[in-house]
């Protein structure tokens, strides 16, 4: 699959002084926030930190109350809704599909955008490369509603992948997948990344964000707290503050590793579990 950017040119999107208020509740106050080509961007933070309130404004599905958002130099509400599409792909928390579609035209719908342009010729390779890259081949056939929960969402990844674009809006798509696949889709975005593209992933699990992305934007209360590397944002105080519970934050060679601190009682394995009992 292709992407039209070279790694390092230049910022996709830039959002500047973004505020969103909704039903009267400020959501985001005054976010700055740059996504390059050729990098993963993790938004991390709390319960109503407002990580997927920013990744919708970022898409252009939702208008900042103030502030502004640009893709490549333009407003995101400047464009238009196919040329938007082309440009960048966006991954849902919860799939809303209300009929019974095959996997294998779920990832097809990525295609849309590149009906009657030459693209459209390369549209069967795409989507069984795309298959393939989920791990959703084997479940081509089957009915989108009666996967499992982590099926449907490597299927949703596959279908925007399928899309081929530039740009890659996730929330929480590791949330519903077991280790090895939370481990094959963060290892997608970082090779997208390698070929060009911008990706940007909303994250709860602090750890793999470390292990998989090259910035960390820490959101809480609306706010940016900290952006930068994960060793420069994930730190054991400024955690604690912001999560509003104890962490310690462990030295890895794959990044920084991120645990809470548990009571005394937690600490020690029952009895008929402690290794020196195990014959």
């Amino acid at each position: 699959m292709s992407a039209p950017h070279a790694p390092g040119s230049g910022a996709h999107l830039v959002a500047r002084s973004v505020r969103v208020q909704i039903d009267g509740t400020e959501i985001l106050s005054g976010v700055d926030l740059d996504v390059r080509a050729g990098e993963v961007v993790a938004l991390v933070g709390p319960n109503g930190a407002g990580k997927s309130t920013l990744l919708a404004t970022l898409a252009g599905d939702i208008a900042p109350t103030c502030g502004t958002v640009e893709l490549d130099g333009r407003p995101v509400h400047d464009w238009a809704v196919r040329a938007l599409a082309r440009e960048r792909a966006v991954l849902l928390q919860k799939q809303g599909l209300a009929f019974g579609f095959h996997v294998e035209d779920v990832v097809r719908m990525g295609r849309a955008p590149w009906h009657r342009t030459p693209r459209q010729d390369a549209d069967d390779e795409v989507v069984t490369a795309a298959l393939l890259r989920a791990d959703v081949a084997s479940l081509a056939e089957r009915l989108f509603p009666t996967l499992s929960g982590g099926e449907q969402a490597r299927a949703s990844f596959a279908r925007i992948l399928a899309q081929e674009t530039p740009v890659l809006l996730l929330d929480e798509p590791t949330a519903a997948l077991d280790i090895r696949h939370q481990e094959a889709l963060l290892t997608a975005c970082r090779e997208l990344a390698d070929t060009g593209c911008a990706v940007v992933v909303v994250l709860h699990d602090l750890t793999l964000a470390a292990a998989y992305s090259h910035r960390i934007c820490l959101l809480a209360s609306g706010r940016v707290r900290a952006d930068g590397p994960p060793a420069t944002v994930l730190t054991a105080a400024l955690l604690s503050e912001v999560y509003e519970h104890p962490v310690e934050v462990l030295d890895h060679p794959h990044g920084p590793v991120v645990v809470p601190v548990r009571h005394d009682h937690l600490s020690a394995a029952p009895r008929s579990l402690r290794a020196e009992e195990v014959s």
